[in-house]
């Protein structure tokens, strides 16, 4: 990509002209852009530093939608939201201005999930958002992964690495919100099934460290699917630290794991043993609130002759924090 430049931490001192723009994002709100940088600390603290179990993780309430665009992040609590709320997409246009683009406006080519951390890549091209999401078609259907995610899974898969392969469908169960449906597995997948919304979906995973009974896991999806990631880890009975929506579903009886039937087992907080939550040094309370440790580490691009381009996010503060305590060493 000619003329493709990479933000660094700021990205409103770069010139006219950048093409792609990526940006690093902690779970639930976007953080600072950076391309291999350290993350450093936000000058405004709402609480004391001692008294934020979660460093690094942002909140949209508490931002206005000036220090949105001056953070030159978007709410990434969901890209398209409701009407009204403060969104990815619905400060662009002001981010476009901030960034002296004038009449180009940026469109989102890839983001993570609405709870994932990592990578956000954005472009002011429309030439070049269409090659990349080309691109991705391509290697989708080549099943060669373009994405790169770190997770921490209470629980360790068993193998060590693999293949999760799963029929998955979003379905409405009896009492939520039908807005916010639920991702449930279906077996074996019929051709009315496939014209009724159902998706083969298959993710590749490594475990790359184990401690205290979790896992820090490397996780390639090579399909596209709401929550794919959650759902193939909770098929592993080893859901994502901090997983509040799927984790429900996996059941423990005389230290024995089973799966719940998905369509009747219904959200909630994550509940984890009490000897997890002293190495993790929370509370009850504070686990509650505890972040989808699932993290947009690294995403590949076409680069010159065939050479591809490697995008990396660091962790955020509350994932390293995370794998110090837990020990596991990258």
């Amino acid at each position: 990509m000619g003329g493709c430049n990479v933000v660094g931490r700021v990205l409103g001192s770069l010139g006219q002209g950048p093409e792609i723009r990526t940006a690093c994002k902690a779970a639930g709100f976007g953080t600072e852009a950076r391309h291999r940088l350290q993350p450093r600390a936000s000058s405004k603290r709402s609480t004391p530093l001692e008294n934020q179990p979660f460093r690094g993780l942002l909140q949209p309430e508490n931002l206005s939608r000036e220090q949105l665009v001056d953070l030159l992040r978007a709410s990434v609590v969901d890209q398209k939201g409701k009407p009204g709320e403060l969104t990815l997409l619905s400060v662009l246009p002001e981010l476009s201005q901030s960034l002296g683009l004038g009449e180009r406006e940026l469109q989102v080519v890839r983001a993570s999930g609405k709870e994932t951390s990592g990578l956000v890549l954005l472009s002011s091209c429309p030439q070049t958002a269409s090659r990349l999401q080309k691109f991705f078609t391509y290697s989708r259907r080549a099943q060669k992964p373009i994405a790169t995610y770190w997770a921490v899974t209470d629980g360790i898969p068993v193998p060590s690495e693999g293949k999760i392969q799963a029929a998955l469908k979003r379905e409405c169960i009896d009492g939520l919100d039908l807005l916010t449906p639920q991702v449930v597995p279906v077996k074996p997948p019929s051709r009315k099934d496939i014209l009724e919304g159902v998706k083969r979906t298959l993710s590749h995973y490594r475990v790359v460290a184990t401690g205290s009974g979790c896992a820090l896991v490397q996780l390639q999806p090579l399909t596209v699917f709401p929550s794919q990631l959650q759902v193939h880890m909770v098929l592993q009975l080893c859901p994502v630290l901090g997983d509040h929506r799927y984790s429900a579903r996996v059941s423990t009886v005389l230290g024995q794991r089973f799966l719940l039937p998905a369509e009747s087992t219904k959200p909630q907080r994550q509940v984890l043993d009490e000897a997890l939550l002293r190495r993790l040094h929370l509370t009850p309370s504070q686990a509650a609130q505890l972040p989808l440790h699932l993290h947009l580490h690294c995403l590949h691009l076409p680069g010159a002759r065939d050479t591809p381009v490697e995008l990396l996010a660091p962790l955020p503060p509350y994932f390293s924090r995370t794998l110090q305590y837990l020990g596991l060493q990258q």
